[in-house]
């Protein structure tokens, strides 16, 4: 089958959060249709789709770099705080930098949006490739400016940082003046140079007919609404998944740059493994091996659970050890018993267990469940199934006011850096995505109200399908132009990521 002669290397998914709004199965089903190979929220998913689909993944991030030092917190506002810069991973070492990046970015160098610095990226460059940005990068901003030699310095910097074959002086096409002037200064620059030129089209929406969609999508961010003249917005339609055959023409006078899409795809070869579970090793007491310390409190949990052991408990604990053991989670069992026996011993409540786990008699005699599986029929194979490899799930539950003491104890045993909270995003569900479109629209709120309510509360219920069962909702589409208006953004913007947050259970 022929492959694209280009490839879209600057694309933010719904992952961009309230920026965004291509999702990621539609992107790669577009991008299969153009025979493309083809952000760090939405990376293991994006990684993990395309491999189904058969397409190349390319995973990346628009990051924020500081004017100067990342930790300096007074550098004017928001345009003033921070320039974009691309950065995409060729490997494992390259994408684990990223990660560094990006979490240096959000410990240390927050002002506005999460920063780095140069510095910082000359000591995590390796494995990357970077691109100049849009409008809003450094060297697009000195030609806009006609800085010409600044530019032409902060263009050298960053091939020196990440080594002339690995930085690529990135064109768009927008239809934005300014956007002609930074193209003319960048193919001067890149002669002056001698670094790559590559096209992009900074994609935030996979279709032009979803830039008004997009537009609303960025007043929900900023909390605006679309009649205000100073709201943040893009100036012309054309950031989509542009085709193959449309970049190629727009920049037929410049070939190289559509070239080097291919050349940076194939430069791109992250593998990432998830064959292997990466689990921390717990450090038994001297002179026993974690397998039997695991074992000596499983027969401590027997004393002290049973008044007769009888054969059918001990050939379950020999069972079920020998499969936590040639899974490789003895490590596992032995760290939730840990903070769990320091919540019980330091008086901060814990609950009974719940979920598979309580199918566990390993759990039931360490004291991480209160329920004994023998005597309710539980399936210890509903919980950890040797024929089917994926992790084990204790849903643990602390007293509310106290469950800080715990993270904090495992924050200190195990080092912070080795301990994280999980995230968990909003999305934007059928009736709250009316009343966020109808704000933007400035319809008022009673009327939104009404509208949102017709909208039957079940969640498994989508837009389509209470246009499709609600008469009164169907009705009001078909005859009133703002509904329709407001129904067709909702439907676009619908299940698309609204906000992160911290999981409940982390």
């Amino acid at each position: 089958m022929p492959r694209s002669e280009f490839i879209h290397l600057h694309l933010h998914t719904q992952n961009s959060l309230l920026d965004g709004a291509c999702r990621i199965q539609e992107t790669l089903h577009l991008a299969s249709q153009y025979k493309m190979d083809c952000n760090m929220f939405g990376a293991i998913e994006f990684y993990l789709e395309a491999q189904k689909a058969g397409i190349k993944p390319i995973i990346g991030c628009e990051i924020y770099v500081a004017p100067g030092s990342r930790l300096d917190k007074n550098t004017g506002g928001i345009d003033e705080a921070s320039y974009h810069l691309i950065l995409l991973a060729r490997d494992e070492t390259g994408y684990q930098n990223l990660m560094k990046l990006v979490s240096i970015g959000y410990l240390e160098g927050f002002y506005y949006r999460p920063r780095i610095d140069k510095e910082t990226l000359s000591i995590h460059a390796q494995g990357l490739i970077g691109l100049s940005a849009c409008l809003k990068g450094e060297i697009p901003v000195c030609l806009q400016q006609k800085r010409f030699n600044d530019a032409l310095k902060v263009a050298d910097e960053y091939a020196q940082i990440l080594g002339k074959d690995n930085f690529y002086l990135e064109v768009q096409a927008n239809s934005i003046p300014e956007q002609k002037i930074v193209n003319d200064g960048l193919v001067k620059l890149s002669k002056e140079l001698n670094l790559p030129l590559v096209a992009t089209n900074d994609v935030h929406y996979l279709t032009r007919d979803r830039a008004a969609s997009h537009e609303a999508l960025l007043c929900i961010q900023t909390q605006t609404t679309l009649d205000d003249p100073n709201r943040l917005r893009f100036q012309t339609d054309e950031f989509y998944f542009r085709s193959p055959d449309e970049m190629k023409k727009i920049f037929s006078d410049i070939p190289q740059a559509i070239q080097n899409t291919l050349e940076i795809a194939s430069r791109c070869n992250l593998e990432l493994d998830f064959s292997r579970v990466h689990l921390p090793k717990y450090e038994a007491p001297r002179g026993l091996s974690k397998e039997d310390f695991l074992r000596h409190l499983c027969e401590e949990g027997l004393s002290r659970r049973f008044k007769e052991i009888i054969p059918e408990v001990k050939e379950r604990l020999e069972h079920e050890l020998k499969i936590i053991q040639d899974m490789g989670f003895v490590s596992y069992f032995l760290i939730v018993w840990d903070f769990i026996h320091y919540a019980k011993t330091h008086g901060i409540p814990v609950g009974p267990g719940r979920g598979s786990a309580a199918g566990s008699l390993v759990s039931f005699l360490l004291g991480i469940t209160d329920l004994d599986p023998l005597k309710y029929g539980l399936l210890f194979e509903r919980f950890l199934n040797p024929e089917r490899l994926s992790l084990p799930d204790i849903d643990i539950d602390f007293c509310y006011e106290r469950r800080q003491e715990v993270i904090d104890y495992v924050t200190r045993k195990y080092g912070q850096e080795n301990v994280a909270q999980i995230i968990t995003f909003g999305t934007m569900q059928a009736r709250a995505v009316v009343r966020d479109v109808g704000r933007v629209m400035g319809m008022s709120y009673a009327e939104v109200d009404r509208i949102a309510k017709m909208i039957p509360p079940d969640p498994s219920l989508n837009l389509k399908d209470a246009l499709e069962s609600e008469t009164e909702l169907k009705n009001l589409y078909k005859n009133d132009p703002q509904v329709s208006r407001l129904m067709d953004t909702a439907l676009v913007l619908e299940g698309l990521n609204r906000h992160a947050s911290i999981h409940a259970a982390g």
